[in-house]
């Protein structure tokens, strides 16, 4: 008899448990994989996918308005909010049944229910059913964080609720400067809704280059979005169907929906984690773990958001396939958390990958960095009033490409391939060796020759 039930027990079918599972399934393992809610987690169900094809519709109306330039008389034209959600739910069940799919095909076992460790390798379903286990990987992903409770908070909505709208809101609030706040402030305000955006910071996109900041807010606040920076959402007031957002600073906003994304926190509550010896990490509050993805636990590990160290659904999909190819695949893989590409999908679209020039300067002696901001050659005939940033990053001394970031139409695109190019540690001599790609707005990327800034730290004495 075996000594164990199955080799790998899986908690959570999203993105990194599910890649996981597929993998050691490969490898020959016999594997179990516990979803309670939905298969496919936060990116495919209420995440980055149903985000992107609210982006896409989002920017029809822009689209439309830009045409007239080009000699396009397009007549009274509506749009069905109830239609788009719709639609996105039925391309999410598609996306949901055919990650079910795959994990099946690969020999592992899906069970629809809630998972709580009780030891170091037996695992409790909801059902009573146990389960023992040689390894469990943890991928349990995250949850918005309301952060302080303020009055009135029960009106809060969070980007969960958000893609399940009855109706488009004449007028929202969104308390939050980063990723998920800045997307539904554009996804809103291109479906025609009046959006404010409130911050506690200084400016929004904290850990961003401050350029892109500056850019972003800018060009945000052209296309009519209010941003209110330095302050917080102090109470929510409800009348009716409407309500009445009170500021730290002692202003307020009327509205029909208030929405925050100020944060996500993993989840890790009620999971058995100490009953299992499972330590937390004091500094993120998500599960501690090392290079390897390994816990405090030696046969338990832990991918993806749940860790708290880097919130990317890719991120997730490469730990948890590192995770299988060291323990069952016997080839010991550790996943390089650096130089890791990202974008916002706001409008402007964002798409970066290595250092900030803050960043740069914090760790290099010198640095030249290029900069250029351009009106798009389909503002010259569109009329828009909007601008493209492009930045690069370079250590002075060895010319290496330390950073890239960019704003503006298809930024994330043309990101990924330039993280190819910055991950193999090209050189700006390089770049300036490459031919441009005309008419495009990312030639102007191998186009830029003289340093726009050039800093050099002084030696301590």
């Amino acid at each position: 008899m075996a000594e164990f039930d199955v080799d790998l027990f899986v908690i959570g079918g999203g993105s990194g448990g599910v890649r996981a599972a597929r993998i050691a399934a490969n490898y020959g393992a016999k594997v179990m994989v516990a979803e309670e809610y939905r298969m496919g987690g936060t990116c495919v169900i209420r995440g980055c996918v149903p985000k992107k094809l609210f982006v896409i519709g989002s920017h029809v109306h822009q689209e439309i308005e830009d045409a007239a330039g080009f000699g396009w008389s397009i007549g009274q034209v509506s749009f069905d909010w109830a239609t788009l959600v719709a639609n996105k739910d039925k391309e999410i069940a598609r996306l949901e049944g055919a990650y079910t799919t795959n994990v099946e095909k690969s020999g592992a076992r899906i069970v629809k229910t809630r998972a709580v460790l009780e030891d170091a390798h037996t695992v409790r379903l909801a059902t009573g059913e146990k389960v023992t286990a040689k390894y469990i990987l943890i991928a349990t992903g995250g949850a918005p964080n309301h952060g302080p409770a303020v009055p009135g908070i029960e009106h809060v909505i969070s980007s969960n609720e958000a893609f399940h709208l009855k109706e488009l809101p004449k007028r929202i609030v969104i308390q939050g400067g980063g990723y998920i706040a800045l997307e539904f402030a554009g996804i809103f305000a291109g479906y025609g809704s009046d959006v404010t955006v409130v911050y506690r910071g200084d400016n929004i996109l904290r850990g961003f280059d401050e350029d892109v900041r500056k850019h972003v807010r800018t060009e945000m606040e052209k296309r009519g979005i209010t941003i209110i920076t330095g302050c917080t959402v102090a109470k929510i007031d409800k009348h009716g169907r409407d309500f009445t957002t009170h500021l730290s600073s002692g202003s307020s906003i009327a509205s029909d929906q208030v929405m925050f994304a100020i944060g996500r926190h993993p989840n890790v509550r009620g999971l058995g984690l100490e009953a299992a010896g499972v330590a937390i990490n004091p500094a993120n509050g998500g599960i501690q773990v090392d290079g390897w993805s390994k816990t405090s636990v030696d046969n338990i590990y832990a991918v993806g958001d749940v860790t708290h160290r880097t919130n990317l659904t890719p991120v997730a999909i490469r730990e948890g396939h590192a995770f299988a190819d060291t323990v069952f695949g016997k080839r010991p893989v550790q996943v390089d958390h650096a130089t890791i590409p990202t974008a916002v999908f706001s409008q402007p679209e964002v798409g970066t990958v290595g250092l900030t020039e803050e960043e740069a300067r914090a760790q290099y002696s010198h640095v030249d960095i290029y900069k250029t901001d351009f009106r798009p050659i389909k503002a010259t005939m569109s009329g828009r009033d909007t601008r493209v940033l492009m930045k690069l990053v370079v250590d002075g001394t060895s010319d290496r490409v330390l950073g890239c970031h960019i704003v503006g139409d298809c930024a994330a695109e043309v990101t990924q391939v330039v993280a190819i190019a910055v991950k193999m540690k090209v050189t700006k001599a390089d770049f300036d060796a490459t031919v441009a790609l005309h008419p495009t707005a990312s030639e102007e990327l191998v186009t830029m020759r003289t340093p726009t800034a050039q800093h050099v730290r002084q030696a301590a004495e």
